[in-house]
């Protein structure tokens, strides 16, 4: 066998039907659309229309709520903190933020940073930069002798308006 001699077996690659090509290709006239009406023509979007019938989406019962507003935390538990120090993955003595309890493997995702909760027994003196604490887990830091320091985020559209805002008064000044 030579490399030029290479080809699929037979069958294996289908040729494409050619439409509107006479009555003798069995796809002649009207190319399988059938007669007259919205789906004859080129520029349908008729996706999930069922004829008129109820579609199966609009069927089917809807459960629940979804808040768009809603923050995204990444949820760690004071117990979690306490046996990533004893492995060796923690240092206790820096600041512990979001970064550093990435990088140990506890809090994943997160896009509105960390949240502390209260869950399990806390020996070592921690100092925390998270976005938010438990009632629970607070007592437990400080029980301890450790520090927490919030961080506040502000959400886009806020961001967004003081960017405004600073430009319009930066113009102003200029004027």
């Amino acid at each position: 066998m030579k490399l030029n001699e290479l080809r699929d077996n037979l069958g294996a690659r289908k040729g494409r039907i050619r439409v509107g090509r006479g009555i003798g290709s069995g796809k002649g006239k009207t190319s399988g659309r059938g007669q007259k009406g919205q789906t004859s023509r080129s520029g349908v979007s008729i996706f999930g229309f069922e004829g008129g019938q109820m579609p199966l989406h609009m069927r089917i019962p809807k459960r629940g709520f979804n808040n768009i507003f809603a923050k995204d935390y990444a949820e760690v538990n004071i117990g979690a903190i306490q046996k990533a120090i004893d492995a060796g993955k923690l240092d206790a003595k820096g600041t512990l933020d979001h970064d550093s309890l990435k990088a140990a493997g506890l809090a994943r995702g997160g896009k509105d940073g960390v949240r502390v909760l209260g869950k399990g027994e806390l020996k070592a003196k921690l100092a925390l930069k998270v976005a938010g604490v438990s009632k629970g887990a607070r007592e437990l830091i400080e029980k301890a002798g450790g520090s927490i320091e919030l961080i506040e985020r502000k959400n886009p559209a806020e961001l967004a308006a003081a960017k405004k805002g600073t430009a319009k008064k930066r113009a102003k000044a200029e004027a």
